[in-house]
């Protein structure tokens, strides 16, 4: 979480922020150029203002009034154009910033190790990637170049008003400190107040993913009103965070106009005392001064709020920039290849932990040979699923090595390493897409053809014609639409049509019914044909048909053998397994 520097303004985010402009340097100078303009052209207004009104105050020269008008007519369509030419650009500009950082945060997350994300919440995941990387867009569209715009204005009308009458300049400025110095309190007060508020829309967005995800179980254990008190409390943070802005805003707008009006009051006295007085304070001047007055402290008033938005910007750039600086991503120096991939398998006194001095592997080894079935019991928590996310590299292990055909894999690229090596879960994740897109993961490579004949091969080509519009049946949201068994059997035809040279299935037919069961069977049948198969499973069928079934206990293997020879074992935890957890169903 970014912590609050003290600061109200953050240089080195700043010039961070702003070094993704260089891409688009042309848009840049554009929006940049036609501010400079913008802000000359503004402030020839009340000049021509002046001249006009002196003018024809004077000599009543209506030809040079008309000229006049036609002048201020000229000024304000150059100020239409350069006023678009400036919101087109800074806004083009923003977009395609922020489309940058999200992209380059994107590509970030999805190569953080799974470690990151069993130590970081979904929603505030979310929260950097969408809100507050739309905040950093205004950091250009309503930041930047607005305050540049604002400043440019102030110098160019303060410059003119000190040239056309110092002394009424001097009147016009007198409460400019006191603004100024009411401007950098806000400015610093209000910080902090925006980090809180970013702070709680994570908050507020990860409770909400949370138990949005998890409704099901809400609801199966009445957690509804519990739940709803819990988000009240949220919520009410959420809320108390905004008021403090507006509470900031609400003194600092009303301290800014009345010094504003003070300003404009001390021209209006002291220019009507001088022409009285018959100086050289004309008519035009005040009426001149008091435009120009409210064009310098309208841009300041703009200004804290402007700043506002950069800093929310900052901010927002903080925490963004604290998940691309995170460092939690899988070694890839690996430059082997996997392209030949026979699927021998080498485990060599691996050790591994997810938290630090807190094993879970023990000093683990074993191997596969190619081809081989071999299947992996044991108690919850003995470690089995662990093995498989270790071959895949989603997690680094803490010493031993394991190998893939006499190779380790830390010298694969990781890539190649797994389009090469296919798992089947339990718990299946399936995206809010059609059943095809969701077999081939919107691969090219893989036809129509190529998926239908997979899923005639492992048997399920008639329940998926079965659906409404077959193949392009949507099954909304994680596969709401279908069963537990229906999800797996479309794991089962995604691993298949992905030709991998190792398929891994942990608990792939646990929880389904007896018909999807069958199917399930048939389909792991001929999968795992001639392809080396780690199966973690309590099914009996498929544990009796392994070549090898390595037993696990807190992080060790205790047996290893076929089914046949594990049974021999007078007492052995293999047995005891059999006898309690599959008697019942070979029976």
């Amino acid at each position: 979480m970014s912590k609050n520097s003290g600061k109200a303004f953050d240089l080195k985010i700043f010039v961070r922020l702003m070094s993704f402009a260089k891409k688009y340097k042309l848009k840049f100078t554009i929006a940049t150029l036609s501010t400079i303009l913008l802000a000359i052209a503004a402030a020839a207004d009340p000049y021509v203002l002046i001249n006009a009104i002196n003018d024809f105050s004077e000599t009543k020269d209506l030809a040079g009034l008309i000229n006049n008008t036609m002048i201020l007519l000229a000024l304000l369509v150059l100020q239409v154009i350069l006023q678009f030419s400036f919101i087109y650009y800074a806004n083009w500009v923003g977009q395609h910033i922020i489309r940058d950082i999200r992209a380059k945060t994107f590509r970030k997350i999805v190569a953080f190790k799974m470690s990151y994300f069993d130590k970081n919440s979904v929603g505030k995941l979310v929260t950097r990637v969408v809100s507050d990387i739309e905040t950093i867009a205004n950091f250009f569209t309503q930041g930047v170049f607005m305050i540049v715009s604002d400043i440019l204005k102030m110098i160019v009308v303060t410059a003119l008003m000190l040239i056309i009458n110092w002394k009424l300049a001097l009147i016009a400025l007198a409460v400019l400190p006191i603004l100024i110095y009411a401007t950098k309190l806000f400015q610093i007060a209000i910080k902090a107040t925006f980090q809180d508020v970013r702070n709680q829309v994570a908050n507020l967005n990860s409770f909400v993913q949370e138990r949005v995800t998890g409704m099901k179980i809400v609801q199966l254990f009445n957690r509804e009103n519990i739940e709803y008190k819990n988000f009240v409390e949220i919520n009410n943070k959420h809320k108390k965070a905004h008021v403090k802005t507006v509470w900031y805003y609400s003194i600092f707008f009303p301290i800014a106009e009345i010094l504003s009006s003070i300003a404009i009051g001390l021209i209006v006295w002291y220019g009507g005392f001088q022409v009285v007085e018959d100086s050289n304070v004309s008519v035009g001047a005040i009426i001149g001064f008091i435009k120009m007055a409210q064009m310098l402290f309208r841009p300041l008033r703009q200004i804290a709020d402007k700043f506002n938005q950069l800093q929310m910007g900052i901010v927002s750039g903080e925490r963004v920039f604290e998940v691309i600086d995170t460092e939690s991503s899988i070694d890839k120096s690996g430059t082997t290849l996997a392209s030949n991939l026979q699927g021998n398998i080498s485990f060599k006194d691996v050790r591994f932990s997810y938290i630090e001095n807190e094993e879970v592997l023990k000093g683990i080894s074993f191997d596969v040979e190619k081809g081989q079935t071999v299947a992996i019991v044991g108690a919850t928590g003995a470690g089995k699923s662990t093995i498989i996310n270790l071959i895949s590299r989603f997690y680094e292990i803490d010493s031993g090595q394991i190998c893939v055909d006499s190779i380790p894999v830390k010298e694969y690229d990781v890539t190649s390493l797994r389009s090469k090596v296919a798992v089947v879960l339990q718990d299946v994740f399936l995206f809010s897409d059609t059943i095809l897109n969701n077999i081939t993961l919107n691969n090219d490579a893989i036809s129509l053809e190529e998926v239908k004949k997979a899923a005639k091969q492992i048997g399920i080509h008639e329940f998926i014609m079965s659906l409404p519009n077959g193949y392009n049946y949507n099954v909304k949201e994680r596969g709401g639409m279908l069963s537990s068994g229906q999800r797996q059997l479309i794991a089962f035809l995604r691993a298949y049509v992905s030709k991998p040279s190792i398929l891994i299935l942990d608990e792939a037919t646990s929880s389904v019914d007896s018909h999807s069961e069958q199917m399930i069977q048939f389909a792991t049948d001929q999968i795992t044909k001639n392809r080396t198969s780690i199966i973690i499973a309590h099914r009996l069928a498929t544990i009796k048909k392994a070549d090898t079934i390595i037993v696990m206990d807190k992080g060790q293997i205790v047996e290893q053998g076929s089914h046949s020879e594990l049974l021999k074992i007078s007492d052995g935890y293999y047995k005891n397994l059999y006898e309690v957890q599959f008697q019942e169903v070979a029976d």
